[in-house]
């Protein structure tokens, strides 16, 4: 299945999106897509519920904004320099072990929404990511068994703001977690959509020119490894969000010199099979970050 959220911010509805290309509201299943929903049997409830109800559910217009593809995790785990080739452009050591850093829950927005450069930023930049949803409480999870912990998978853009991840000390949270820095969507495929995560095209552009093109296939860390790793350091609730890595191509990493957005960029990025997401970067106006 192909689960999406729908409506206003803060309001939106579940739905999902049909084989057919049709999306449907299944806010008569009962659920959003939540820890409950994850931690439960609610995928299974839910792909029952489509096959019964799915002619008689409404139909969502294509103008209606898309959310979050899931509601607010308890968490959003990134792994940094999992690319050998960003890890170069940025100046930094291959990591032996994979490198953990935390971003606010409530930098999560929908896929379309327009990425605010926060106040007083002069490096915000962009990462096109492959994010993990959990799917099954993990704690102490051998990379045997890490997969059946996995709900699905989705398109994440995890911006960034250099200058404060990098020049201002301390952890790199600072510079990740400014409001609307983790679009994510435009939907969540379930596992059983993506037979194999190591193997996805992914890309970013910017104003319409390519600055990421790569493959899952290149991570240094794959999914099982992540999951049980992450999984010995503390406890991933379903619906928690881990957020794989990007390829190079980085403002930070451009030569002669690094790039960084401005307000109007137009930020595209996709990942095959997970669908493509679109923001605009406007600059801060008042809503505080």
């Amino acid at each position: 299945m192909k689960l999406i959220r729908f409506g206003s911010p803060d309001h939106e509805k579940p739905g999902v999106l049909l084989d057919d290309g049709r999306s449907i509201d299944v806010s008569g299943f009962g659920s959003d897509y939540d820890e409950r929903f994850f931690g439960g049997d609610g995928l299974e409830r839910l792909a029952a519920w489509v096959i019964v109800n799915a002619a008689m559910a409404p139909t969502v217009n294509a103008s209606v904004r898309l959310g979050p593809c899931i509601a607010r995790p308890s968490k959003i785990v990134c792994v940094g320099l999992n690319y050998t080739d960003h890890a170069k452009e940025s100046g930094m050591p291959i990591p032996a072990e994979p490198i953990l850093f935390f971003k606010s829950t409530s930098s999560i927005v929908g896929p379309n929404d327009d990425v605010v450069i926060p106040r007083d930023s002069k490096k915000t930049d962009w990462e096109v990511e492959l994010a993990i949803i959990i799917g099954k409480k993990a704690q102490y999870v051998s990379e045997a068994d890490a997969m059946v912990h996995v709900a699905g998978y989705a398109l994440h853009n995890d911006y960034s703001e250099r200058e404060w991840q990098l020049e201002r000390g301390g952890q790199w949270v600072k510079g990740k977690s400014c409001d609307t820095f983790a679009p994510l969507g435009p939907f969540l495929a379930t596992a059983d959509e993506i037979p194999d995560p190591h193997s996805l095209p992914l890309w970013l552009k910017v104003n319409g020119v390519t600055r990421q093109n790569s493959n899952t296939a290149q991570m240094i860390f794959g999914v099982p490894k992540l999951v049980s790793y992450i999984s010995q350091f503390m406890t991933l609730l379903p619906g928690d969000v881990i957020s794989t890595g990007t390829p190079p191509g980085v403002g930070l990493g451009l030569k002669p010199e690094p790039v960084f957005l401005k307000p109007g960029d137009v930020v595209e990025l996709g990942i095959a099979g997970l669908g493509e997401s679109r923001q605009v970067a406007r600059a801060f106006t008042g809503v505080a970050c």
